[in-house]
């Protein structure tokens, strides 16, 4: 008889001031072995109802960007697998399926996720992303996180390791209200630019223009945006604002940036 114990099951989340989210995102999660909240200063009552819910929460509020609070996340694992679940994200009972026999299965390599997008209140039926990031690890397998946005895990070896994309999707609630839009545009466009200008590159009204144009034609046209009415229409024109002030940012705000930079 072979009385090892399952492999165990982490979720991570990183948190700010999400207390309209932070309930369901957590409630979808519980079926792992811990749910580890870090969060960055929340100023509402994102904590209370993560410790409600049964959540281990620590908080490390002096942000150094996203790659940084992973990385003390990281620290706080003490199960054979992490997958990274952001805070307007929740798993859907198909994709808990097959979270759980990946897990118990044992198996190594780096699983990628998509998402189903919720918009101003309303599933995306039509709107198909097939971008996909990083969120199921062996714990054992990553060594740290870099980048300041749109972070990547550096893991522990050096061989191919097999990535795979899974079969079904998390719901992603990207927007919701025209109010936090604009603000997470202003977030995002200010990190984007951040993350080019420690590339060296170089920013402008014409080349926002175009990333904005490319952007949104392929959000809104090819990949269904036109659709779903209204929030289709407005989730797609909020993505490509973001591409556009990304790199008008790069250009008029450089001072800025440097100064950011060499905190």
């Amino acid at each position: 008889m072979n009385n090892k114990p399952l492999p165990s099951l982490a979720i991570g989340i990183l948190t700010k001031n999400e207390s309209r989210l932070i309930g369901r995102c957590i409630e979808s999660a519980l079926f792992a072995d811990e749910v580890i909240v870090l969060d960055s200063g929340s100023t509402d009552n994102t904590l209370d109802i993560a410790q409600k819910l049964g959540a281990k929460t620590f908080t490390s509020a002096d942000w150094q960007g996203f790659a940084v609070q992973r990385n003390r996340l990281l620290e706080k694992v003490g199960s054979d697998y992490i997958f990274f679940l952001d805070a307007d994200e929740v798993i859907t009972p198909e994709l808990r399926t097959e979270l759980q026999s990946i897990v118990q299965s044992g198996a190594s390599g780096v699983w990628k996720v998509r998402w189903t997008v919720v918009a101003y209140g309303h599933v995306l039926k039509h709107f198909k992303s097939n971008a996909s990031m990083e969120r199921l690890f062996p714990r054992a397998l990553i060594d740290h996180y870099k980048g300041v946005v749109h972070e990547e895990a550096v893991l522990s070896v050096n061989s191919q390791i097999q990535r795979s994309v899974m079969k079904h999707r998390l719901l992603h609630h990207s927007r919701q209200s025209i109010r936090a839009s604009l603000e997470k545009l202003t977030q995002y466009a200010m990190l984007g630019a951040a993350k080019r200008h420690s590339a060296g590159k170089r920013g402008g009204i014409g080349r926002g223009t175009l990333s904005a144009l490319s952007s949104f034609l392929k959000t809104y046209i090819l990949q269904g945006g036109f659709l779903d009415g209204g929030p289709g229409f407005l989730y797609c024109y909020f993505v490509a604002l973001e591409c556009f002030f990304r790199y008008v940012a790069l250009e008029y705000d450089r001072d800025l940036l440097t100064e950011n930079v060499s905190r």
